[in-house]
């Protein structure tokens, strides 16, 4: 990241418009009108071959006309002649480009596109965009865009790929009371994408955490590298998630869209936070600007309606922090703030009699409790009570609670349900820095998402792989070698064996036979019961050319199945190039599982984990990591799948080795990002994982290779 040119282009201290009009209505005109509604405090430079003056400012007909520096141009001319407006701009000495002009990468131009590009980079400069919005800043007084006006000033910054979502958005932000600093608009990512902009927010002092809104990545890989080192919380809202909505971003935008597991898989092990829907991301937004991340377990919910609080109950069920009861102390603290038939257990039901007392005792106290991690504060208007003085006691007791050490560093969200009066009620604690939200699963929810963080980052400080396997990449390069120089784009079943083997997998031992002979002497020296297989580039289903036979015991069985195997594979398919029959040991049962490879469009190499059999093939119970992937990522992949029980011994079996397969996972994940450049696909089932303690087993393998 060039800090100095970003610098430029985001927090410019002074901003040309090429395109600019004199006529309302026009982009230019917008753009320029934005510029001085937002009261920005550096020189405008209007730039337009006819106007001797827009808006106030003086135009000029060319950017070579100036005789101020440049840090920021808008670019708003069509787009014919936007590439020659670039090459202006880098005479000109400008640190960096907005592209507002679409008609480029989405709708197929990527020759233009790219011209732009390397135009931009020939003179140090880059490129935002092109076909956006433009960018805003609250605290530059920025409105480079034609958005009508800035965001509600707050201490997020929101990076959107839709330029349309981000006006609306940006209207929004008033409504639901959810201030930002700064707003993107990425449009084509021609240039500037979401690695840049988050790498250079990860410095921004008036950025406290950075929300997404992505249709697709370029630089998958790149982007969760960023992420990972981020110090600041990320949240991310992925559309395009299903078939039809992945084909539309891509349209959109000229991105690739992944699938919607792979894109949750990358973001968990960025430590990103994902959200489900727009609502969420505001809601998620607001409790990260507002409160510190959620470090332990124990939520703590205090209420005035039993309704609320058993719905806030299922709420951090879903969310994943379940209540348990307060310890005896606290309950009977707590019984001393409500009336006798009150209920101090968790949910505090305080109940509709105990009033603004009740609630301002029960939150001081609770949050100075060293079991207390978290607070969730649950309102119900009453005929009874004051919206807003409630709204002040909890304010109160927030502030008495954080007098006190141990009640620093605990996050606490609200949720009142009512009317009118219960809406400015809100706003009130919003205003004062405590998100508050109209219905309990919401305050759960955001709370829910301040622990994931917490456990997010605890996870990427346990991250490094610590297998001190060293992979032997020379020998699995001229497995491949070997096959390429036969004219094969897929490994026989040998030979991925052996790739795999190379990188320490633990693979069953399987030898070629090429004559019944030789399938005897194989069989002896395995020793019996031995797995028979078909080993033909041309047959990667083994089993659809009944070229499988396995439990053989003795000799006579094995030239036996030896000859129908042959056989079998010939009719199936008549011009196989056969290489002979593989003799293998017959692995024990086990519980089934797979291993899976694919090179993701945005993310690159991925791998695959689940439970094999039906679970993959009719349940697709799996789950997905970028790789490289490490031996603690690995394990919970194991616990991630919804068929991890069987893992951990189901119905009396007893539990399987969960840490040899985290192990074979990582080490198959430096597989398949050591050899990405030969490797197209994979997988190793079904694999074999015993009883704890005693291993595993890869008992098929396959290695699909690049085209070159």
């Amino acid at each position: 990241m060039n800090k100095e040119v970003l610098d430029g282009l985001f927090r410019p201290k002074s901003v040309a418009v090429i395109g600019a009009s004199a006529t309302p209505g026009k982009i230019g005109y917008s753009v320029v009108e934005a510029l001085n509604n937002g009261k920005y405090e550096g020189p405008i430079y209007p730039i337009n071959l006819k106007a001797d003056e827009i808006l106030g400012h003086k135009a000029y007909p060319s950017i070579l006309d100036l005789t101020g520096k440049v840090d920021l141009a808008v670019i708003t001319v069509p787009a014919k002649f936007v590439l020659g407006s670039v090459e202006e701009c880098g005479k000109a000495k400008v640190k960096g480009i907005s592209i507002i002009t679409s008609g480029f990468g989405e709708i197929g131009d990527h020759e233009t596109e790219n011209a732009i590009v390397e135009t931009a980079h020939r003179y140090g400069m880059r490129v935002l965009g092109p076909n956006i919005i433009g960018s805003l800043s609250n605290s530059d007084k920025l409105n480079a865009s034609f958005a009508p006006t800035l965001p509600l000033p707050g201490d997020a910054s929101l990076i959107s790929q839709s330029g349309a979502l981000l006006i609306a958005l940006d209207a929004g932000t008033y409504l639901r009371g959810v201030g930002f600093d700064k707003l993107f608009s990425l449009g084509n990512m021609a240039d500037v994408d979401f690695s840049d902009i988050i790498e250079w927010l990860d410095q921004d002092e008036r950025t406290k955490c950075i929300s997404l809104y992505i249709e697709g990545l370029k630089d998958g890989r790149r982007f969760v590298d960023v992420c990972k080192k981020a110090s600041k919380p990320i949240i991310a809202l992925k559309s395009g998630v299903s078939a039809h909505g992945a084909a539309a971003a891509a349209s959109h935008t000229g991105s690739l869209a992944g699938a919607a597991k792979v894109y949750g898989a990358a973001f968990e092990q960025a430590g990103i936070i994902q959200a489900q829907d727009l609502n969420n991301l505001f809601d998620l937004t607001q409790a990260f600007e507002l409160q510190p991340p959620m470090k332990g377990d124990h939520l703590l919910i205090v209420t005035n309606g039993g309704g609320v609080g058993v719905l806030a109950t299922d709420a951090a069920e879903r969310y994943g922090i379940p209540l348990e009861f307060c310890p005896a102390d606290l309950q009977a603290e707590m019984k001393n703030y409500m009336p006798e038939f009150g209920s101090a257990k968790n949910p505090v039901d305080i109940t509709g009699g105990a009033g603004l007392e009740g609630y301002k005792k029960c939150i001081a106290f609770g949050l100075q409790q060293d079991w207390v991690d978290g607070l969730a504060v649950l309102y119900c208007e009453t005929a009874m009570t004051n919206p807003m003085e409630i709204a002040q006691g909890i304010l109160e007791a927030v502030h008495q609670a954080e007098e006190n050490e141990a009640s620093k560093g605990k996050p606490v969200a609200v949720s009142f349900v009512g009317g009118e009066h219960t809406a400015e009620a809100m706003r009130y604690l919003i205003d004062h820095g405590i998100p508050t939200y109209d219905d309990p699963a919401r305050a759960v929810n955001v709370l829910g998402g301040l622990r994931q963080y917490a456990r997010l980052q605890e996870a990427k400080a346990n991250s490094k792989n610590e297998d001190g396997f060293k992979a032997d990449k020379q020998a699995a390069l001229a497995i491949i070698q070997a096959a390429r120089e036969d004219g094969r784009d897929a490994l026989t079943e040998i030979e991925a064996k052996d790739v795999f083997r190379a990188y320490g997998l633990d693979v069953t031992s399987t030898r070629l036979a090429k004559t019944e002979d030789e399938a005897v002497a194989l069989a002896n020296k395995v020793g019996y019961p031995i797995v028979m297989k078909i080993v033909s580039p041309d047959i990667l289903h083994k089993s659809d050319a009944s070229g499988v036979k396995v439990n053989i015991k003795d000799d006579a069985s094995t030239r036996e199945w030896f000859n129908k195997i042959i056989a079998n594979a010939k009719a199936y398919k008549a011009d196989a190039n056969i290489h002979g029959v593989a003799i293998q040991e017959m692995a024990p049962l086990g519980s089934e599982v797979i291993l899976g490879s694919i090179n993701d469009a945005a993310f690159g190499p991925t791998v695959m984990f689940g439970l094999g059999g039906i679970f993959v093939e009719v349940l697709k119970d799996v789950t997905f990591a970028v790789t490289p992937v490490s031996k603690q990522q690995a394990l919970k992949m194991q616990s991630d799948i919804r068929g991890a029980k069987i893992l951990d011994g189901a119905r009396g079996e007893k539990p399987r080795d969960k840490e040899a397969m985290a192990i074979t996972i990582a080490r198959y994940s430096h597989m398949i990002l050591d050899l990405q450049d030969e490797i197209k696909e994979s997988d190793a089932n079904p694999v074999m994982v015993y009883e704890d303690g005693s291993g595993l087993k890869v008992v098929d393998a396959r290695i699909i290779l690049k085209k070159k």
